[in-house]
């Protein structure tokens, strides 16, 4: 199966290249960064050994779609899309939080609560509240993002004023995006019969100190999605709720005995399951945007991306 694991590309004015779990970012002179997302899955903060056909393209055709869809209310990063795998736009300093944000206790809120705590990230849940209830109202619920090998923690917001992350005015600006993005994002998908459960925001300062947003926005990596049908029912009969995010890829990971704990092996995915995987990505795009997704030409991926992005730097 043809698919980007790796890139290792030098483009004119080249200055550093940061490689993520599935992103890898490219730092060019005049503060332009070219964002290339490849075909790699990570669960459990572990990048699996195999690469998932078209799953580069979705999340940035998601992410790209859904900072167009948002624009009005938040400024972003994005200058351009010159290939299906690749977005262009403005370098940035990011915040060192990641903005999450949970309308429904479902995933690790859950699991916090299941254990009896009250407070996540210094924000009170209420009591009586079962798994995949819907809060009152969304809470913000920050992460500190992880230096290499580490996991993402949790922290208040008065830990981030404290220890000096983010400054105080800065970071009233990112609640008040954060919680504009949230509610645009639950438009959009009760529009397509979802309901937007959970998400995370990463957000940068550019040169001119304008915070903008940066990385991806409500994809399947970033977000947790129930279908709108039929919750009400699944609540109140005490059922799991169908839901649109890789969950089902962690759940074959514990089925066959990998949760990312030390000592354990990363299970052999044969390729029926892969492509079932990549089946799953496209009908998630599909849902989430309300469009048909159009497989791009894979037949030589990194030569396709290194021409689009050069045609468009030469411009």
């Amino acid at each position: 199966m043809n698919t980007i694991m790796s890139t290792d590309f030098n483009f004119p004015g080249q200055k550093s290249v940061y490689k993520g779990k599935v992103r890898e970012v490219y730092t060019l002179e005049n503060d332009i960064l070219v964002m290339v997302a490849t075909d790699r899955l990570s669960a459990f903060d572990v990048v699996m050994p195999k690469g998932i056909p078209y799953k580069g393209q979705i999340l940035n055709q998601i992410a790209t779609k859904m900072m167009e869809a948002t624009k009005d209310i938040v400024p972003n990063w994005l200058m351009a899309t010159p290939d299906p795998n690749v977005a262009v736009g403005k370098a940035c300093e990011p915040f060192k939080v990641e903005m999450v944000i949970r309308g429904y206790m479902s995933g690790h809120a859950a699991r916090e609560y299941k254990a009896g705590k009250r407070m996540l990230c210094g924000v009170p849940m209420p009591e009586g509240m079962k798994e995949n209830d819907k809060f009152p109202k969304p809470i913000i619920t920050p992460a500190t993002k992880a230096e290499k090998g580490d996991h993402d923690e949790d922290i208040s917001k008065e830990d981030i004023l404290k220890r000096g992350i983010v400054s105080e005015e800065d970071y009233g600006v990112l609640e008040k995006y954060t919680r504009a993005l949230f509610q645009r994002g639950t438009e959009i998908a009760a529009e397509r019969g979802l309901i937007l459960v959970d998400t995370k925001y990463e957000f940068g300062k550019t040169k001119d100190g304008e915070i903008v947003l940066i990385d991806e926005i409500h994809t399947p990596d970033s977000s947790r999605y129930f279908y709108a049908d039929g919750y009400e029912e699944r609540q109140a009969k005490g059922e799991a709720q169908k839901q649109l995010s890789k969950e089902f890829v962690r759940q074959w990971l514990i089925s066959n005995g990998f949760q990312g704990l030390e000592g354990q092996t990363v299970p052999e995915m044969p390729d029926d399951y892969i492509e079932s995987v990549s089946n799953r990505y496209i009908e998630l795009y599909e849902n989430i945007t309300g469009e048909q997704f159009v497989k791009s030409d894979i037949s030589n991926l990194r030569e396709r991306i290194f021409s689009n992005v050069m045609a468009y730097l030469e411009k």
